[in-house]
């Protein structure tokens, strides 16, 4: 831990990280907020068949609208957001206006569409945050016609496709003797996959908190708890609606998506289940975890109470012989005793010896 990380501890309002709340929650659709355009672009295209694969690196969006018309496979990659560009290459593809706000638009809704012959769906990859504990999301737009698929995304230097183009350049792969809505469920299935990966980081971060509790509740293990409740409510908002994306492939009839296909689909809607309900359960783990830190902060405290209470019963004896000994009365028993005042200094040690030895018979401590 960075000599930085250790000053955000001696501001007690830092722990709670309130700016995090306010990226959550500070969603408002009525407003469209405003796109950063990107300050370049990389373009990638994936020509292929079951006997023919070539990779291209392009400079100008132009040069993709050429792999519209072939007889092959084309997954055009588009790593970097500009109107100007996403306008060019849609409009070229015939996909309609519509479908071109929400590839611009920010913190969308993970949604599936048909328009115009092409399925469209938008969704985020998921990323998770060594350094800050947070879960960093990414919005991916996929468009799916006849014999191409475009892909759009914000971060240049991250994906989850890797394994799909290692695929790709092999020959014989389902890849390559399918068509382009099996490229389309790959890349969900990647998507959705890599969920996976960052709830099990996140579930290794719950059960060191788990572990941390148990061993002693302090402030920060409350700020602990109440950054991962706000990084998995970013997790539930975004895994959540794939159900209803995946579910809309499976419904669909469009001619794009061939019938084999749709069981490959359906196995994708089996693992999103899986991940909601994972999703729940750390969830419900959570809400375990602070009422666990309550009850050890209730237990700690109800221990110093108990203390407390038998230092003053202790005490009592004492206040009580000195209170009595020490009234301005003229005749008080043994007040002018040679011995008197070693009988009361003994009254006040043996009675609260008494009291501890009866104390601890009753298990009272």
């Amino acid at each position: 831990m960075t000599g930085s990380k250790y000053l955000r501890y001696l501001n007690p309002l830092t722990l709670f990280d309130t700016k995090r709340t306010r990226d959550i929650f500070h969603v408002n659709p009525t407003v469209i907020p405003e796109r950063v355009e990107a300050s370049e672009i990389k373009i990638k295209v994936y020509d292929y068949s079951a006997t023919e694969f070539l990779e291209t690196q392009l400079s100008d969006v132009k040069e993709c609208f050429m792999y519209r018309d072939t007889n092959r496979i084309s997954w055009i990659n588009v790593d970097g957001i500009r109107k100007a560009d996403v306008e060019a290459v849609c409009n070229h593809f015939g996909i309609h206006y519509l479908i071109v706000e929400d590839i611009m638009s920010v913190s969308q809704r993970p949604k599936m569409d048909e328009m115009d012959n092409v399925l469209f769906c938008l969704l985020n990859m998921l990323y998770f945050n060594e350094q800050t504990g947070a879960v960093e999301t990414e919005q991916i737009s996929i468009v799916l016609g006849k014999g191409f698929v475009l892909s759009f995304q914000e971060d240049a230097g991250r994906d989850v496709f890797n394994p799909i183009r290692d695929k790709l350049k092999l020959n014989g792969s389902k890849l390559r003797v399918s068509g382009a809505d099996y490229l389309c469920y790959a890349m969900l299935d990647m998507i959705v996959d890599n969920y996976y990966i960052v709830m099990e980081k996140l579930g290794d971060r719950i059960e060191q908190l788990e572990e941390r509790i148990i061993r002693g509740s302090n402030t920060r293990s409350l700020a602990v708890i109440n950054s991962l409740r706000k990084e998995l409510i970013v997790l539930k908002r975004n895994v959540s609606p794939v159900r209803e994306l995946i579910n809309g492939f499976i419904r669909s009839e469009n001619e794009l998506l061939e019938e084999r296909t749709t069981k490959y689909f359906k196995d994708v809607y089996d693992h999103i289940l899986q991940a909601n309900d994972l999703a729940e359960n750390y969830r419900d783990m959570m809400m375990n975890l602070q009422d666990l830190y309550l009850s050890n902060v209730n237990l700690k405290t109800n221990e110093v109470m108990k203390v407390m209470a038998i230092v003053t019963c202790l005490l009592a004896p004492a206040t009580v012989i000195g209170g009595i000994f020490g009234m301005n009365f003229d005749r008080i028993p043994y007040l002018h005793h040679q011995y008197g005042f070693f009988i009361a200094v003994g009254l006040m040690l043996i009675v609260p010896v008494w009291m501890l030895v009866v104390f601890k018979r009753r298990g009272w401590f």
